[in-house]
């Protein structure tokens, strides 16, 4: 899979836009998001000028677009039901005339909706940006965005399984590119450590430095009662199904687990995953809340872990970016981030075939050829997922939209 910004013929450099756009980029979120940042620093490394709106108070974003000295302005819709919601949606739309963007950007779905809604009728072009497909999996979405992806003057889509099924839902072609939010190439780069780094990371860990890591980089995310049979979409509860076989077949195994719950749903989903597969007893299993750096734990890792139900990318890409390889569900995006050299695919919700790929990625540890895998991972993450890559067509697009070009 790669981004959809034209290709350009040898020695011809991409033409600017023909004057400084003003950007007004929507996102529901103050705390996470912070993969914006590359897109936005790409828009006023042009000449753009940006602001972006966001929901009030501090959070990891807000804070650091402050520190980079982006103007931040409070979102005036609350985002959550109540019966502020009208007057917020009338006070957002004042708030979009006052700032006269020439393009509105928008990521994730609830500040989709809150941006059509609120942009009806203005002078403003209109670039939905889609994170992940999850939402596409509520049939109730689907036959809403059938209708409403038509007030987008462009989709840019985080993968290319998203992209498919908005074509299925009738979008054409031109109205949808493809730029993966992708990884840090730079900072998620394994060569930048020293030689000992993987022991010093495993004794750091509490892993036993000759052990088979497998390790799974994702939040526990609350159930979702729409979708999914209202099960948590990250597949945790089947790699834990898997696991148990794997280590009676493998003493010498681990597993890791990095990531706490997401809201105190998911803080409750992650305690009853624990208290189901009898976490606590199992001493090959550690499971961490948060690290303050997930770098080492791929430093410590032979093999990445991505079971989801539903997922766009995922901790594939961080993996793949330090050359760790993976294994990945068939859900979403995930099978755009390997390839027969980096990984495996296996269909999702079937432990039986995520067991089958931990031994076959297991046989190639004891054969010493999985670090093969991993060199291909790097390779496939330089090529196609660096971030600032996916800034560049991301600022392209609003360009090209700024201009009319491809509007409906």
């Amino acid at each position: 899979m790669t981004s959809t910004d034209e290709k350009q013929a040898p020695g011809r450099e991409r033409q600017p836009a023909s004057r400084p756009l003003r950007i007004a980029v929507l996102i529901k979120t103050n705390d996470g998001g912070l993969w914006i940042l590359p897109q936005v620093e790409a828009m006023r490394q042009r000449g753009h000028e940006v602001v972006v709106v966001l929901p009030p108070g501090a959070g990891r974003l807000s804070d650091e677009l402050r520190r980079r000295h982006f103007d931040v302005v409070d979102c005036p819709f609350p985002f959550r039901p109540g019966p502020s919601m009208l007057a917020g949606l009338w006070r957002l739309r004042r708030l979009i005339r006052q700032l006269r963007p020439d393009v509105l950007q928008y990521h994730l779905i609830a500040s989709a909706y809150v941006a059509r809604m609120a942009t009806v009728g203005l002078p403003v072009r209109r670039v939905h940006t889609v994170a992940g497909p999850l939402y596409l999996d509520s049939p109730v979405i689907r036959a809403a965005e059938r209708l409403l992806w038509r007030l987008d003057d462009t989709i840019i889509c985080g993968c290319a399984n998203a992209s498919e099924r908005y074509g299925a839902l009738g979008c054409p072609a031109p109205r949808r590119a493809v730029a993966t939010y992708g990884v840090d190439t730079s900072a998620f780069d394994p060569t930048s450590a020293g030689p000992g780094t993987r022991l010093t990371a495993r004794a750091e860990l509490g892993i036993p430095r000759d052990a088979f890591l497998a390790v799974m980089v994702a939040y526990v995310y609350p159930p979702k009662r729409l979708v999914h049979g209202g099960r948590g979409i990250k597949g945790h509860d089947v790699l834990l199904a898997a696991w148990p076989e794997f280590r009676r077949r493998h003493p010498d195994a681990h597993l890791l687990l990095v990531g706490g719950g997401w809201t105190p749903a998911g803080v409750a989903h992650r305690r009853e995953l624990i208290e189901r597969f009898r976490v606590a007893e199992d001493p090959t299993i550690t499971w961490l809340e948060t690290v303050p750096d997930v770098r080492p734990c791929y430093h410590a890792a032979d093999v990445s872990v991505s079971p989801s139900l539903s997922e766009s990318h995922g901790a594939a890409v961080e993996a793949g970016a330090m050359g760790v390889p993976s294994i990945v569900s068939d859900a979403g995006g995930l099978p755009e981030t390997v390839d027969e050299r980096s990984g495996w695919v296996v269909p999702r919700d079937d432990p039986a075939a995520l067991l089958d790929a931990l031994e076959h990625a297991y046989g190639e540890f004891e054969a010493g050829t999985l670090a093969g895998r991993g060199k291909a991972a790097r390779d496939r993450m330089v090529e196609l997922f660096d971030n600032r890559r996916t800034a560049r067509t991301v600022t392209d697009v609003c360009e090209r939209v700024a201009t009319g070009a491809g509007h409906r």
